[in-house]
């Protein structure tokens, strides 16, 4: 099973990914870009001044996107697919290099074998948290309509999550994934939990899960 969360920044995809890893036991695949900014020895500010070396981090992100997703023979869920290739449409020249070579469309055909979960915008996702400071809400948009393009473009099927509650979330991808037999990872016995009931002022331990009663 390949689980993809794909969509524009600021939209929740790596807090979901980071759930459905968890709770299905699947491996993670993520901070692919960080990783490649990392080897480069460069920052992002330093990047958008020259259009050639962002086009070579761009061109890098997404062959390290494809590589790391060979190696995860057992499934896997991740945090994004092609979606680094918006930006790349934004910010450089190299999009018709890589989407005119054969293995791009090979690479669009593998994920339209997987899952993919869409995930919209909202204005409301782009609170300064401390991380996401100043984040454009037009840019957010530009990156969600280039990606739903490509989407689109590749007949890839994708179930698109509005909402921006995460209990809604939550149910949208646990019900898609139970009914195509994906079974959650196995959770440790709570036969030796104390459960506890609050009475007014008192707290009072009742039994061991599983105990006399």
């Amino acid at each position: 099973m390949r689980i993809y969360f794909v969509g524009s920044h600021a939209t929740g995809k790596t807090t979901l990914c980071r759930y459905v890893s968890k709770r299905y036991g699947l491996p993670m695949i993520t901070e692919v870009a960080r990783q490649v900014l990392a080897e480069m020895e460069t920052s992002l500010d330093s990047l958008r001044a020259d259009v050639d070396r962002v086009g070579e981090y761009q061109m890098a992100v997404y062959e390290r996107q494809v590589a790391v997703e060979k190696l995860q023979s057992a499934g896997f869920v991740s945090d994004r697919a092609f979606d680094n290739l918006a930006y790349a449409a934004e910010h450089t020249t190299v999009v018709a290099d890589i989407m005119s070579a054969p293995s791009f469309a090979e690479y669009m055909d593998w994920v339209s074998r997987g899952l993919v979960f869409f995930l919209r915008p909202h204005p409301s996702l782009l609170a300064d948290d401390g991380v996401r400071a100043g984040v454009s809400w037009d840019s957010v948009v530009r990156i969600d309509g280039m990606v739903k393009l490509m989407l689109e473009q590749h007949r890839i099927r994708y179930m698109p999550i509005e909402s921006v509650g995460m209990q809604e979330r939550v149910r949208v991808i646990e019900f898609v994934l139970s009914r195509l037999g994906v079974a959650e990872a196995a959770r440790p016995p709570v036969s030796a939990v104390q459960r506890f009931v609050k009475s007014d002022d008192n707290v009072v331990v009742l039994q061991k899960l599983g105990g006399a009663g």
